[in-house]
């Protein structure tokens, strides 16, 4: 099977917030999202909003950009959306919030949004699909060759973790605490074709590789593969799926920048002839679960032999190497903002801090959806 990929000419950013839909006095989740996606929607080709999306159950709602060149240019097309939704939403005394899970919430009592491919999606996968009432972020990293998206790729699974610590946002589901960081991310990986991607030496393995599955008719397309990290080809772009649902834009801003230098470099790396770090896959996986226990309180494998450094000096580290990066692309400020969350902590610490100093788990809803609703009150 022949996948085409559209390179990019540069490394273009977009960015795919998912959002649930919560009553500002109960907390809880309203299933009202085709009702103001069909306002949203009137008047544009297919009565269907451009950047305000279904999702698959229908408390949700996922806000997307267009082709952006920085994170700034970003995460403003995101508020641009989200002002257009907010009157809605406000009328209604309803308001969006963005977390890996919500904390009380029970998946079993949820409406799926209308249309055809959630009810398949549920037909075909049963019950871990109907769990899945979860949200994530993902960031597209424009690529200009199909064979450098591989490499990357291969080499980024070392970075993966670190980017899951730092937008851990999803410590609590159906009411408890469940000891992780991102319990999300353990929820998604029960999915067939998810998780982190296998190792692929170049785009001639990932053609196979999708043959196969589609001849098993385990996917229809390139699309139902969800893994941590893959190739968009249709977009060009390498496509970072691993981030918990992140509440305030100003993070999305940071992890933005974190990812868009992640492949500039490499592909500056590559370039000058340099070898790009290579991780087993075993040692990913484990830096994985780390990340997904502990958030960047954890400890991060840096070999195989077992040596450790903690998640905070290791992504410094990282965003110290990015500086000359990030200079170049004129998001220095953004990548430089990855250090004031390793400094005032994910939204898991923020949320279980509301929880230690006696709130409940409707005072983490609000705190969650407060921190979105003050950046667009600014």
């Amino acid at each position: 099977m022949h996948v085409d990929f559209t390179p990019s000419p540069g490394p273009s950013l977009g960015v795919e917030v998912e959002y649930g839909v919560v009553d500002k006095e109960t907390g809880k989740y309203v299933e009202v999202a085709d009702e103001i996606l069909s306002i949203v929607g009137a008047g544009h080709p297919e009565a269907e909003h451009p950047k305000a999306k279904h999702e698959l159950f229908n408390h949700s709602i996922e806000v997307i950009t267009g082709v952006c060149q920085t994170p700034d240019e970003a995460v403003a097309d995101l508020k641009a959306t989200l002002l257009e939704l907010k009157p809605l939403l406000d009328e209604r005394n309803l308001a969006m919030m963005s977390s890996g899970t919500h904390p009380f919430a029970s998946w079993d009592s949820m409406s799926l949004s209308p249309g055809e491919r959630y009810r398949r999606l549920l037909d075909e996968i049963g019950w871990p699909a109907r769990r899945l009432a979860i949200h994530g972020v993902h960031f597209h990293v424009g690529v200009r060759s199909k064979e450098k998206s591989i490499k990357f790729i291969d080499s980024l699974l070392g970075f993966l973790p670190q980017m899951l610590a730092l937008s851990t946002s999803s410590p609590y589901w159906l009411g408890d605490d469940t000891g992780l960081a991102s319990i999300r991310s353990k929820i998604f990986e029960v999915m067939p074709t998810s998780g982190l991607p296998p190792w692929m030496q170049d785009w001639a393995a990932f053609e196979r590789f999708m043959t196969a599955l589609i001849k098993a008719e385990t996917i229809r397309s390139v699309k139902e593969v969800w893994w941590d990290i893959r190739p968009h080809p249709t977009y060009g772009t390498i496509e970072f799926r691993m981030c918990d649902g992140i509440p305030t834009l100003r993070e999305v801003r940071s992890i933005a920048a974190l990812a868009q230098a992640l492949v500039v470099w490499m592909d500056q790396q590559v370039d000058a002839g340099e070898t790009l770090p290579d991780i087993p896959s075993w040692v990913a996986r484990e830096n994985k679960w780390r990340a997904s226990r502990f958030g960047l309180d954890g400890r991060v494998m840096t070999d195989v032999s077992g040596n450790t450094q903690s998640f905070k000096d290791n992504i410094v580290g990282i965003v110290d190497m990015l500086q000359p990066v990030a200079a170049g692309l004129g998001t220095l400020d953004a990548l430089n903002g990855v250090r004031e969350i390793l400094e005032t902590g994910s939204s898991a610490a923020r949320q279980r801090a509301v929880v230690a100093q006696g709130g409940s788990l409707r005072d983490v809803v609000t705190l969650v959806r407060e921190e979105l609703a003050v950046e667009l009150r600014s």
